[in-house]
């Protein structure tokens, strides 16, 4: 099996796109990602949440160090204690909490930068399409203070009236130690 088609058949529900539709979507999900961390950067949190489906899920679980023997339980499971674990309805809440002034984790507000790479097509199901995304975000706040977070996203994406719209995002950090003094942090 050539190695063009054994990528593909790693990718479900794209067998059936041509190459220039597979590019095509290729762009429009990687612009669509890198749109959605500039607004983020630029605090333009309500645009931002008009990304998201009214079902959207943000979870965010909590790494572990085990050993290779327990590898299956490096990270929480839904259900259990994570970072975030939030709807569209609690991220609403959140950016309103940031916005009102009286988030002393966020005034003065952080200053940030989102870095979104090897961005993935994992499959295509109906409207839906699933993305793996390998992401740094670097934040500074006040004159000392600095955070950097590194890991792997698993987006699920929907169009919506033709238009993209994240509808599931999985947020699986690299690191296990967070050195940051809060996590108000969108990701």
């Amino acid at each position: 099996m050539s190695q063009v088609k054994a990528v593909e058949a790693e990718m479900p529900g794209l067998e059936g796109l041509s190459l220039a539709q597979r590019m095509e979507l290729q762009y429009e999900t990687e612009q669509f990602l890198y749109r959605e961390a500039a607004m983020i950067d630029e605090r333009e949190y309500r645009a931002w949440l008009d990304l998201l489906t009214d079902d959207c899920s943000y979870w965010m679980p909590i790494r572990r160090t085990v050993m290779l023997s327990d590898i299956d339980h490096e990270f929480t499971k839904r259900g259990q204690m994570s970072f975030y674990d939030d709807d569209k309805v609690s991220l609403s809440m959140r950016v309103a909490k940031m916005e009102s002034g009286s988030s002393w984790s966020e005034d003065p507000p952080s200053r940030t930068r989102h870095i979104v790479n090897n961005v993935r097509i994992t499959e295509v199901e109906g409207d839906e399409i699933g993305v793996e995304v390998a992401f740094i975000l670097y934040r500074s706040r006040l004159n000392t203070e600095e955070s950097m977070w590194v890991g792997r996203r698993v987006d699920r994406l929907r169009r919506v009236d033709g238009a993209l719209k994240l509808c599931g995002r999985e947020i699986y950090l690299d690191q296990t130690l967070i050195r940051a003094t809060n996590m108000s942090t969108l990701f």
